[in-house]
């Protein structure tokens, strides 16, 4: 009897043992699992975040590039550009991420030293405007503006537009030139609420619509309308533009050279301002500009513009620009020039009556072909 307790002990024993051995066992064997687990995961973030990385490199890599292909530049030195470049505060915060970025902007310095820049600023950034190297007017589209032959017995008209309007005290300083000026209102946004409201006191006056502009731009207006909108959005934001501006007809483009360029996002827009009673001025930023094709579509006058006043903003330059403006009058009969609201602007028009005398300037409805 004695012998059975022992030797039942003794399995019992055993298969103690045995049991603590295999709850060891299966102890590791959770705790390996877990930690392979662990790696796995560890192995996948640092792979997303090395692809994300990757990703982000390569995207602000084709923003430098872009830069350096897409801005066209004039009267800068290059290392005024390049101060232009990295103080845009979008631009900033992506050239931090790529660690040869100095490397590539002092590099372009190098490679482009007679490259000129045009950046026009006002309160708001104006879009980079490119120099037209070849006309946009297809030659097969005839309107009535490529008719239209001047009389001898009437002076040249000049239309001169100051874009980038949204103060009082600039509509005081166009007032105070002394002759008619086109004033071109940018829409209410939340740095300049109050531009519909300042709207309501001028008997003649356009809306300077904000489009989609190039990469290389970036401080887009609020509500730009881009070439992927669909019309009712389109529609909606030109429905919004006559709420507020009702005595408005005149429409030219703020940015635009990537907007005006694209049929069927013009077309979109063309439709919509016909709906609503506005007309098109191009302001010529694109010298790919699908306009005139357009206004030929949807019977609107053909209205672009001719010379750009103030790219450079100093004195000379705006002068010359000026009289470029009255030798195109005398030419056609007619011409259109657009400038900002500078001081510099403003004080050349107002020292250039005399300039003027053998034109007329003239409000944009009162364009002879119209």
């Amino acid at each position: 009897m004695s012998k059975e307790k022992n030797t039942t002990t003794k399995k019992r024993s055993t298969r103690s043992r045995t049991n603590r051995v295999i709850k060891r066992n299966v102890g590791k064997k959770v705790l390996a699992n877990n930690f392979l687990i662990a790696l796995f995961l560890i192995v996948i973030l640092l792979s997303a975040s090395y692809f994300l990385l990757t990703n982000s490199l390569k995207e602000n890599s084709t923003i430098i590039q872009d830069i350096k292909k897409e801005i066209t530049l004039k009267n800068y030195s290059n290392e005024e550009i390049m101060d232009e470049v990295l103080l845009s505060e979008g631009i900033k915060e992506e050239v931090k991420l790529i660690e040869d970025s100095k490397k590539l902007l002092e590099q372009a310095k190098k490679e482009e030293p007679k490259v000129k820049e045009i950046i026009i600023k006002n309160e708001v950034q104006e879009e980079i405007i490119y120099e037209d190297k070849k006309k946009i007017d297809d030659k097969k589209v005839v309107t009535k503006k490529d008719k239209y032959t001047p009389k001898n017995n009437q002076k040249p008209k000049l239309v001169i537009v100051i874009d980038d309007v949204v103060s009082k005290s600039q509509v005081n300083k166009i007032l105070d030139i002394g002759y008619p000026v086109n004033i071109s209102f940018l829409p209410p946004a939340k740095n300049h609420k109050n531009s519909a409201n300042i709207a309501k006191d001028i008997n003649f006056y356009m809306i300077h619509f904000p489009l989609q502009a190039s990469k290389a731009f970036k401080n887009f207006e609020e509500n730009t309308l881009n070439i992927g909108d669909s019309y009712q959005k389109i529609e909606a934001r030109v429905k919004q533009l006559r709420a507020w501006y009702p005595n408005a007809i005149y429409t030219n483009n703020h940015t635009g050279s990537v907007f005006t360029e694209n049929y069927e996002a013009m077309d979109k827009l063309f439709r919509a301002l016909k709906k609503h009673n506005f007309i098109f001025v191009d302001s010529r930023t694109s010298p790919n500009s699908v306009a005139k094709e357009l206004s030929v579509k949807y019977k609107f006058p053909y209205i672009v513009r001719d010379v750009f006043l103030d790219n450079n903003r100093n004195y000379d330059d705006i002068l010359k620009q000026l009289k470029e403006s009255i030798s195109i009058a005398k030419k056609q009969g007619f011409a259109i020039a657009i400038g900002h609201p500078y001081d510099i602007t403003f004080k050349v028009l107002k020292e250039s009556k005399e300039l003027l005398k053998d034109v007329e300037p003239i409000f944009l409805d009162k364009l002879p072909y119209l």
